[in-house]
């Protein structure tokens, strides 16, 4: 099944873990530290308040700064990333946000990628057409449809295993970006 397809038939749990997950992978060109996030995945859980999410994400922007316009293109994805979040745990609005962290995403790790990514754009990627991928961009893809998978399979079960794929993804952007600035400064 395609990253579309499995985002389209996402429930509200599902749509909230794979936006958060892919913004808490592209943490390392916010500047935030790794816990910066915690207080979204731990209103996931089946006893979290919905409707605490507003608030709980203001706190995060105030911690990370969302409208600071400082760093690259991929920042400057990351960041609309998160001034996108919906203020409400509502599927509709959720939906939007994990397709439009979806693709961020995925144009995160291509912008950083020294390997020639074949497709014109990311939209392929998402809908399964997967020949001469990058490598960075076939791993995001995976952890993107693997976080999917884990929360379609497992609900509320799902999200710790969700939770270490993601702090995986945001390790191996770290090194990445880290390897960039020891080789571009």
């Amino acid at each position: 099944m395609s990253l579309v397809e499995l985002i389209a038939q996402a429930d509200e749990r599902g749509l909230a873990t794979s936006a958060l997950a892919c913004l808490d992978r592209c943490v390392p060109l916010l500047g935030g530290d790794d816990e910066v996030l915690r207080p979204l995945w731990a209103n996931l859980v089946d006893a979290g308040d919905p409707g605490a999410w507003g608030g709980l994400l203001e706190e995060v922007r105030d911690r990370i700064g969302a409208e600071d316009a400082t760093g690259g293109e991929a920042a400057q994805l990351a960041r609309r990333m998160l001034a996108a979040a919906p203020g409400t745990r509502a599927a509709d609005e959720l939906r939007t946000w994990a397709d439009a962290c979806s693709v961020a995403s995925l144009r995160v790790h291509r912008l950083l990628d020294p390997a020639e990514d074949g497709a014109d754009s990311v939209e392929a990627r998402r809908e399964g057409r997967t020949e001469c991928m990058s490598p960075l961009v076939a791993a995001e893809l995976r952890r993107q449809i693997q976080v999917l998978e884990l929360l379609a399979g497992h609900g509320a079960g799902g999200l710790r295993q969700a939770l270490e794929v993601s702090i995986e993804g945001r390790r191996v952007l770290r090194a990445v970006v880290s390897r960039r600035a020891r080789v571009g400064g």
